[in-house]
């Protein structure tokens, strides 16, 4: 897992990802905890100031103590968007996403490091560990392990959304690694408000 501490629950969980409408990196997130019903505060996701090779990241970090437990690494010269993710624990990388390159809908996949294959592309890739689809265009999707079977669900958590401050509850099964979820989820909002950028920008 992600993070010893609070990746995995015997119970389903229930989270609120807000995204802060005042970013100086439009890349900055509050989570909390809904599942007893009350907000209770969870990590925060913070992006980079620079988007260069090696700089454009987003941390997470723990609410209650502080200290940073994910690094998601965006790597810039890829054939579709690509995250490397980092436990920062002991600095090892436990996986990447990436969005499949030839689907008839928009998919991301999740590979975890050490699970067979060798290189990241073709056919020596490994298969992914998950596979998040759904209605990306309304914020809607799933993921769902290699078994097929749903372990978590983001969507949209109001009627009106805006790129610069979207807000996404996420239901997370039991047994599932929350803070990859979470991650992801944060990960595939950055690639969407960006394509919509650029369409805005060629319109």
């Amino acid at each position: 897992p992600l993070s010893s501490d609070m990746s995995i629950s015997d119970n389903v969980r229930t989270f609120a990802i807000k995204e802060r409408p005042l970013s100086f990196t439009g890349e900055d997130f509050d989570i909390v905890e809904i599942t007893s019903g009350n907000e209770e505060d969870f990590v925060r996701v913070r992006g980079a100031m620079l988007h260069l090779p090696g700089k454009d990241k987003m941390r997470v970090s723990s609410c209650a103590t502080g200290e940073k437990c994910v690094v998601m690494d965006r790597v810039l010269i890829a054939a579709t968007p690509s995250y490397d993710l980092y436990r920062t624990s002991d600095g090892v990388k436990i996986g990447w996403m990436e969005k499949k390159l030839i689907s008839f809908m928009d998919t991301f996949d999740v590979y975890m490091e050490g699970k067979g294959g060798f290189g990241v592309t073709g056919l020596f890739k490994p298969d992914p560990a998950y596979r998040i689809e759904g209605d990306f265009l309304d914020r809607n999707f799933s993921f769902k392990n290699q078994e097929g079977k749903v372990v978590a669900r983001a969507n949209m958590d109001c009627w009106v959304q805006l790129d610069m401050m979207n807000h996404y509850q996420v239901q997370v099964a039991d047994g599932m690694d929350a803070m990859l979820v979470l991650a992801c989820v944060c990960c595939i909002d950055e690639e969407f408000d960006e394509e919509h950028q650029k369409r805005r920008e060629g319109s």
